[in-house]
């Protein structure tokens, strides 16, 4: 897969041998089942992020690979499932062994500065293999280690912190939840202002299961009608505020007030779907991750870490969705994600528990995905240096997007999306995005939207 970037960069990096962070502390020894929500096929990856930290000169001679290693051994005694190995019941079920086994940690330099990264720190990034090391067997699912942090000091003072985990271990906000408490571990604090709840048997099926909605966002497609995953290219495109205010001028007066996720969401899904040129009569499905914690009725508790969101699908033919205005497609994705509610995240539950063989994530020409984690937090996690300058997924994850909050070369801050498509789809995406200038309601005003 190629990644066009701005940035052209070289730079060595040299990496300690990997370590194994335990807990500080003696923690028990127990086998525990995830969810039937954790336990779904199509989160047996590794998710990779990335977090850009500035130097600050009150922390002069503090090495953030030893703070941040010492609080993970710290945050590890709460958080002892993670530095466990997952195994396979006999039933097939997900079962973390909690052994203590512990997380891959490894210490770097780099002969480069932060700076050299270039003024937008957006997917993808120059040499992101340098950052995140990849071992033998480290991006396995099974009896692995569950999370690998690399960090790497640069020559300015700065340093980044790389990493990549088990997502069947906990979502974007489980994981920001654990960072966090690492961040608040390395500042000096004891305990951490959320305590891990592990619970996950809120998020499993009823019993007996049922199935009560249609998830279209497992649909599965004929060998004849997938898309290749080859010769893919990667680019990031960045919305700012008043590149959204311009798109909602092609919004009729009711729809004005929709959010910018549903705004951002449905554009890219018109264009994306239009550069694809699919057969008109297919249909296509525009999925995203909606985050379940507060509608469940009680709530979830505030400390749970495992993966509890649901994907509802958009749904419609590539016809209607080209023909119609930006409009329609804001409505279907605004349906779709009223649907979210408990009983739908049960619902799926259900399916994953009635089906042995558990289904994975769409695999339909033209199924898209999107994960919006602007307001997640990552750049929050502070170790004592100060907020992150860029924290958030590293890259797109094959035909699933990211909204990731960063900045452009004003200063401007905006949503950064990267999006992967085979070479010849993403040199029509370009233009499909640049044509939106010449409809009719935005061609008076000369306003360079890309």
């Amino acid at each position: 897969m190629t990644t066009p970037s701005d940035i052209s960069l070289t730079f060595t990096v040299r990496r300690r041998k990997p370590e194994f962070i335990t807990p500080n502390k003696p923690t028990s020894h127990e086998q525990k089942i995830v969810s039937d929500i954790d336990d779904q096929v199509s989160l047996r990856f590794q998710m990779p992020l990335v977090f850009f930290y500035r130097y600050d000169p009150s922390m002069e001679g503090k090495d953030p690979a030893e703070v941040i290693k010492d609080a993970l051994a710290q945050t590890l005694v709460l958080y002892y499932p993670l530095a466990g190995r997952l195994r396979e019941g006999n039933d097939g079920k997900l079962i973390v062994d909690c052994n203590e086994e512990g997380v891959m940690f490894i210490k770097a330099d780099a002969d480069v500065t932060l700076e050299q990264f270039g003024e937008i720190l957006e997917p993808p990034f120059p040499c992101f293999d340098q950052l995140l090391c990849d071992f033998p067997y480290s991006q396995a699912i099974l009896n692995c280690p569950l999370l690998l942090i690399q960090v790497t000091r640069l020559k300015c003072g700065g340093f980044i912190v790389a990493l990549r985990f088990n997502h069947v271990m906990c979502d974007g906000t489980g994981l920001k939840q654990f960072m966090s408490a690492i961040g608040e571990m390395a500042r000096g604090l004891v305990i951490p202002s959320i305590l891990p709840v592990w619970e996950r048997h809120l998020l499993d099926a009823q019993d007996p299961p049922k199935v009560a909605f249609a998830h279209h966002e497992y649909d599965q497609a004929e060998a004849t009608d997938t898309v290749p995953l080859d010769d893919l290219v990667e680019r990031s495109f960045f919305f700012g505020a008043d590149r959204l205010s311009i798109l909602r001028r092609l919004l009729p007066l009711h729809l004005g007030h929709c959010t910018k996720f549903e705004l951002l969401t449905a554009y890219l899904w018109r264009c994306r779907t239009i550069a694809m040129d699919l057969d008109p009569d297919k249909e296509v499905r525009m999925l995203f991750a909606v985050n379940a914690r507060s509608k469940f009725n009680p709530p979830l508790p505030s400390g749970y870490y495992g993966n509890a969101f649901a994907i509802p699908a958009a749904m419609t033919t590539v016809r209607n969705l080209r023909q119609n205005p930006l409009g329609h497609a804001v409505e279907l994705v605004q349906q779709a994600k009223a649907s979210m509610t408990e009983g739908y995240v049960k619902s799926v539950a259900a399916l994953m528990t009635i089906r042995k063989k558990q289904l994975p994530l769409s695999t339909v020409a033209g199924s898209y995905g999107i994960s919006d984690v602007t307001n997640i937090g990552f750049e929050d996690i502070d170790f004592g240096w100060g907020k992150a300058v860029f924290a958030g997924p590293a890259k797109a994850i094959g035909w699933i997007s990211f909204f990731i909050p960063t900045k452009n070369k004003k200063g401007e801050v905006g949503t950064s999306v990267p999006i992967c498509l085979p070479a010849p789809a993403m040199e029509r995406f370009t233009k499909v995005l640049a044509n939106v200038l010449q409809h009719p309601k935005l061609r008076a005003r000369k306003v360079n939207l890309f």
